[in-house]
């Protein structure tokens, strides 16, 4: 696993950070771990949880629908977070599945909608990017007049 990190400028505008995850069943455990601490310490909001269960399920689907590494980039750029992940892979997710209800998984996407992810498809020669921009001022949070 390498990582890259930019620090935050003071006030933060940008702030990036990239790692790159093995083809392994603990590759959504360590970006769950890396994410979490990274948006901690580089915004901490209360929709950090929000932001963490989105990354696994990205990198979930990337483990189990791929044959290879994927690399996890997380970027806070005024109040909104984009969570990618690159895989290589050439076949796109489907983003509205349609379930019988004996099936076991598939709701990951609607579990990213539900909290109010958007959800970009980015496809590429000999791979793909998904992309899920979150804001991360929630209206359900506490309000700033408070």
């Amino acid at each position: 696993m390498s990582m890259t990190m930019s620090p935050p400028t003071s006030p933060p505008t940008a702030a990036c950070c990239a790692v790159a995850l093995p083809h392994s069943r603990r590759a959504p455990s360590v970006a769950r771990q890396v994410s979490e601490r990274w948006l901690k310490a580089t915004d901490p909001v209360d929709r950090v949880p929000d932001a963490v269960l989105v990354v696994s399920e990205l990198v979930t689907n990337a483990v189990r629908h791929t044959c290879g590494p994927c690399t996890l980039t997380l970027t806070v750029r005024d109040g909104r977070l984009d969570i990618a992940v690159a895989d290589h892979s050439e076949e796109l997710p489907e983003l509205r599945r349609r379930s019988d209800g004996d099936e076991r998984g598939g709701f990951g996407m609607g579990v990213i909608r539900g909290l109010g992810g958007q959800i970009r498809l980015v496809p590429a020669i000999g791979g793909k990017t998904v992309h899920v921009l979150l804001d991360l001022r929630s209206a359900s949070g506490p309000s700033p007049e408070r």
